[in-house]
């Protein structure tokens, strides 16, 4: 036999190389999960029960203080406005997002890509440079009063920018998008034969959507109100620019202890409150999303 015969590789070394290798791809997220998510995690979670002393400092001692001066209606009052914002952002988007992601996955290729296109546009440009033009739109000399005015509808221009509506109007305007696009997905993989089969045994359009359509597209829509929900509770600069003092979120309550309020742990501890509520909505989101999955396999 000639030396240069080649010896036949094992079964399975090529398979245990590359799986003894494997563990290299996987570090760096490990890393950079630690370093950039679990680690300021954590040291906010600390901060929150240190003590603030003056200026912008804080010492690490052990206290509930700052969660015991939540309790102040100044406090209270900033959570249920933030709460009531949020609930009624959710609402509107779920009334509009809805019907247009359903829709949307109902329209041919050629319209969904139109759509999408028109969706994502906005997207192009900063969303501060789109509240701006909110901020010309609503004023008293703005396009909508204007409009108004020319059309008869009112007599005097409303004073609609610095109030609750035009937080609301900016908050459901930055996040429809994403309410749109959770329901669209969802509609978009649904398998029509079941609507079908329910129409052949009998059933209304009303009852074959309640009992079919909209347990199968409830997913996609939990995940639009997830989406929706949690990011309206902190996007202070929206009730900063449309809302100017009077609309004061736990996101911009936050931001002032941080910067001119100098509690650092106090801050802290709303944020970790506010982590802990998003969390809740997370757990309900899983609970519902699996009952849905049981219901669908089902059918």
């Amino acid at each position: 036999m000639s030396g240069n015969a080649a010896v036949p590789a094992l079964p399975g070394a090529g398979k245990r190389g590359g799986r003894d290798r494997r563990w290299l791809c996987v570090v760096p997220l490990y890393v950079f999960t630690l370093l950039f998510v679990l680690g300021p995690a954590l040291y906010m979670v600390a901060i929150s029960f240190a003590k603030n002393t003056a200026g912008t400092g804080f010492r690490w001692a052990f206290t509930l203080d700052n969660f015991a001066k939540m309790r102040d209606g100044v406090y209270v009052n900033c959570f249920r406005e933030s709460f009531r914002l949020a609930l009624s952002t959710t609402a509107l988007n779920v009334l509009i997002g809805y019907p247009y992601g359903y829709f949307m996955g109902r329209l041919g290729a050629r319209w969904k890509r139109i759509m999408m296109f028109l969706i994502m546009v906005p997207f192009l440009t900063s969303s501060l440079i789109r509240l701006y033009g909110w901020l010309i739109l609503l004023q008293a000399k703005g396009v909508l009063n204007k409009l108004l005015l020319a059309l008869g509808v009112i007599d005097e221009p409303l004073k609609i920018l610095y109030s609750y509506p035009a937080v609301l109007i900016g908050m459901v305007y930055a996040l429809l998008p994403f309410m749109i696009l959770a329901v669209y997905t969802s509609v978009e993989k649904m398998d029509w034969t079941l609507v079908e089969a329910a129409r052949d045994l009998g059933a209304t359009r009303a009852k074959a959507f309640a009992t079919i359509t909209l347990r199968l597209t409830l997913p996609g829509l939990m995940s639009g109100v997830i989406l929706t929900f949690v990011p309206s509770m902190g996007l202070f600069f929206i009730a900063d620019l449309l809302g100017g003092n009077k609309i004061v979120l736990v996101g911009s309550l936050i931001q002032d202890q941080m910067t001119r309020g100098a509690n650092q742990p106090f801050a802290a501890a709303l944020a970790l409150v506010l982590a802990l509520m998003t969390t809740l909505m997370l757990w309900l989101y899983r609970k519902v999303t699996h009952t849905s999955e049981l219901e669908g396999m089902l059918l």
